[in-house]
């Protein structure tokens, strides 16, 4: 396959990597010291246990058109960075191309292919003005979930923490012989990647932590273990996906895991930065309206108060307004 991994980061670079060592034609679209570090090297990763893997022959270009048509373009960008990227990204589209979004949080595609009384709506917060949507097909679009933890630890050198699962899933539910060919590719290259006839709610399991971890830890500076060992932090994050789950189950999502398990997962992660946090440590945009804007969101489209995920997500709107207005970061740092 062809294969364009469109954000040669944390996530794109495992994956890009991976599936160039399996033989797949992989192209990174990439900037700056990546860029030329991936043209000069290829793609490194540093697995698990320490041990390397390196993909001499992977690519990367600036310029999505320079790539030209693939059989798959993997987004792996961040969600607000994927109108940045237009019209330029169909460049890589040819008549059959997949586009399998490997994004965190709510897409703006989720109320396509859906059906129902909410077919075809737009996102507001993730997609204004649904410009993403009228620049990216639904017919092309895969659904994805991102489970991996990883990070980009110097220009075309990725460190795998853990995790090797992306689920896929057709948009309306169906098993087609385009997502198995892409599922058996994935698992080829050493991923479990499983499809999924029920992509949304896979989407709402991993979200339903992610809504509430995020902004708490970027608010409290804390690691996920502590936001669940700490009884305040704790019921916080369980009011805001109580709200969430009573919006998912009126679009018909179904939690197969309870809240408290779910609980249980994250502070068995132990003592992990959440990526918004990281993200607030270091300065970059974070990743709000996808993970707790696009709830407050759904919250209204479906009647369903929200009071605690609002207040929360003010107070990380506010922190995020200032860092910007001020073009810094914000770290805890030993007194000396």
């Amino acid at each position: 396959m062809k294969i364009a991994v469109v954000g040669a980061g944390a996530i794109g670079g495992y994956l890009g990597a991976k599936l160039a060592i399996a033989g797949e034609d992989v192209t990174f679209i990439a900037r700056n010291r990546n860029l030329e570090a991936i043209n000069a090297n290829g793609f490194r990763l540093i697995l698990e246990d320490g041990s390397q893997a390196h993909a001499p022959t992977a690519r990367a270009v600036q310029k999505p058109a320079d790539a030209g048509p693939q059989d798959v373009v993997l987004l792996t960008v961040k969600a607000h960075q994927v109108a940045d990227l237009l019209p330029d990204l169909r460049g890589l589209f040819g008549s059959q191309t997949m586009v399998v979004t490997m994004i965190n949080g709510l897409p703006w595609w989720y109320f396509q292919r859906l059906g129902g009384a909410w077919e075809g709506k737009v996102l507001e917060s993730v997609d204004p003005g649904g410009r993403i949507a009228a620049q990216i097909e639904p017919e092309r679009i895969i659904g994805s979930v991102v489970y991996p933890a990883s990070e980009l630890v110097a220009p075309g050198v990725v460190r795998v923490i853990e995790g090797n699962r992306f689920t896929l899933g057709e948009l309306d539910g169906s098993r087609s012989e385009r997502i198995d060919g892409l599922s058996q590719a994935m698992i080829r290259a050493g991923f479990k990647s499983p499809v999924s006839k029920d992509i949304r709610s896979e989407i709402w399991v991993k979200l339903w932590g992610n809504l509430s971890f995020n902004p708490i830890s970027a608010l409290t500076h804390a690691t996920l273990v502590d936001i669940c060992q700490f009884a305040p932090t704790r019921a916080l994050a369980a009011a805001m996906m109580t709200e969430a789950q009573a919006i998912g189950e009126k679009l018909g999502v179904e939690f197969k895991v309870s809240l408290d398990k779910r609980i249980a997962g994250a502070e068995a992660v132990g003592a992990h930065k959440t990526s918004m946090l990281q993200d607030v440590e270091h300065g970059r945009a974070i990743e709000l309206e996808a993970l707790v804007g696009s709830v407050v969101e759904l919250g209204r489209i479906t009647a369903t108060p929200t009071p605690t995920i609002d207040a929360v997500h003010a107070l990380a709107s506010l922190l995020a307004r200032t860092l910007a207005v001020q073009r810094g970061k914000l770290a805890v740092s030993p007194i000396d």
